[in-house]
């Protein structure tokens, strides 16, 4: 079962730099990312998402591939493959970019949205979504990113542990979210 964990962070720019951190974790295959969006807040109040996973992008591609193949294999019969490739390839980019932007993966938009107007106006949040962790070794990397915990799924000792490690050892409350 994947866990969600949500930290705030007092510039716009931090939460990009923890969610690099952690993607440099995956690689080492200590954290197991489902999804990932850094929200930023700016000073005019407006919530700007970037989600980790573009499934546009994504269904674009696939979509190009399997529509090329099928519109080969369509001129084939009408002696003509390039012509059904490119055709194939456009219509099938274009179906698949539009089931990809279409598509919801992983973390709610609406929460993300919601929540993300809950945090101070020049600060950015990182939504996560977990769905494994080697919890001691993460937490040293996270070690002193001076953050704070907004909402997460994890059992009480574990939020604090991970409260902990974002202050740098010196244990804070979890701090509300401004309006």
């Amino acid at each position: 079962m994947s866990e969600l964990v949500v930290v705030g962070f007092d510039g716009t720019e931090e939460a990009d730099r923890v969610l690099l951190k952690l993607a440099s974790l995956k690689k080492e295959y200590l954290v197991d990312l489902e999804d990932a969006v850094v929200v930023v807040r700016d000073e005019n109040g407006k919530v700007h998402l970037k989600q980790s996973v573009n499934l546009t992008a994504i269904g674009a591609s696939s979509g190009f591939l399997s529509g090329g193949l099928w519109g080969g294999l369509v001129g084939l019969l009408f002696l003509n493959p390039l012509a059904g490739f490119a055709i194939g390839g456009a219509i099938g980019a274009g179906t698949g970019a539009l089931a990809g932007s279409l598509t919801d993966f992983g973390i709610d938009d609406d929460f993300i949205k919601s929540l993300g107007e809950t945090i101070p106006n020049g600060s950015s949040a990182l939504f996560v979504l977990i769905r494994k962790v080697q919890p001691e070794k993460v937490l040293a990397e996270l070690e002193g990113l001076r953050g704070r915990v907004i909402k997460t799924s994890l059992s009480p000792e574990q939020e604090a542990q991970l409260q902990k490690a974002l202050s740098g050892g010196t244990e804070q409350p979890a701090a509300a979210p401004a309006a």
